[in-house]
């Protein structure tokens, strides 16, 4: 991540010095509010995380929410679970709402056995296997009833193991499979300003997020990647018309919901996104397809819930960057 960042570093003075800084500008802070740990301790009234910078505390209010793939009481939040915390604004020890072991997994279905799907998210990470509990299973065949190989797949759930239990669909699946999706016109070269949804995603793939620098990283993955310098990108032609941007560049997102807005990097490719052309409930957006995947901590930071899994954006691409 350090190479990754510094790239991105190299890359901004590049642009700056040829075509001036106010086309690349710095990435900003996208919220003091969020963090993120390993549970260490927790009691009634607070939780105790292990993070890359020591041991947090956060207290509860008569006010905090907990999600463990539902709402829960405090006293489902376990030791060794992964969360992240959104604190009070106007207290940073006492924490708003609490998320633990919360999963996404996208991508297209390889196989099925049963309730068990092996999902492919794409530009080279790891296939990850999908349960869909009982209790789930109604729910997610009103918005996924292919759930055969080929299929695209998209859910929020938990992490059980080295599995994600799912349970609850993030998007409407398409009615065809992926390899018979339908032609879209060529993306336009250019910038500007471009409105869509915004999608969260797990870099650290809830592991070790006490030690990991990846688990708090704060940026975006992107659908439309250069495809020079990004083989592992394995993107189709996106919904949305967006500009061709390669890791480092960076972009103005805005949540339409909440208004809230960063300046923020691009980090990690998004090919899943590029596949999907859906709409996100959230505010009453009307734009379909999928402009950017924030990391669980930007897209919490920007206003997000986790368990909806997106929220109206838009993003502004400064002149020169591509």
């Amino acid at each position: 991540m350090s190479l990754m960042t510094e790239h991105g570093r190299d890359r901004r003075r590049f642009t700056a010095a040829v075509l001036g800084a106010d086309t690349v500008p710095e990435p900003t802070p996208v919220s003091p509010r969020v963090a993120r740990g390993v549970v260490v301790d927790t009691t009634s009234y607070m939780l105790c995380l292990a993070t890359p910078d020591g041991e947090e505390r956060y207290l509860f209010e008569r006010f905090t929410s907990f999600w463990r793939g539902e709402e829960v009481g405090a006293g489902e939040i376990r030791l060794g679970d992964d969360v992240v915390v959104l604190c009070a604004h106007d207290g940073g020890l006492v924490a708003e709402r609490v998320w633990a072991q919360a999963a996404r997994v996208s991508g297209v279905i390889t196989a099925r056995e049963r309730d068990a799907l092996e999902i492919d998210p794409g530009h080279g990470r790891p296939r990850v296997v999908a349960v869909i509990p009982y209790r789930s299973s109604g729910r997610m065949a009103v918005r996924h009833p292919r759930l055969e190989p080929g299929y695209v797949f998209d859910a929020v759930g938990v992490w059980h193991g080295g599995e994600v239990r799912a349970v609850r669909p993030a998007t409407t699946q398409p009615p065809y499979p992926l390899g018979a999706a339908p032609v879209r016109p060529p993306v336009p070269e250019g910038s500007g300003t471009v409105s869509g949804i915004a999608t969260w995603y797990d870099p650290a793939w809830g592991r070790a997020s006490h030690l990991d620098p990846r688990a708090r990283v704060q940026g975006i993955a992107y659908p439309a990647l250069d495809r020079v310098g990004h083989d592992g990108c394995d993107r189709r032609t996106p919904c949305v018309p967006l500009p061709l941007l390669s890791t480092g560049a960076t972009l103005r997102l805005r949540n339409d919901c909440t208004r809230a807005t960063a300046v923020v990097p691009v980090i990690d490719c998004a090919a899943a996104d590029s596949w999907m052309c859906d709409l996100c409930p959230a505010c009453g957006g009307q734009g379909a397809g999928r402009v950017a995947s924030l990391t669980m901590t930007g897209f919490v930071g920007l206003g997000g819930r986790l368990e909806d899994g997106c929220f109206n954006a838009t993003i502004t691409v400064a002149q020169g960057e591509g």
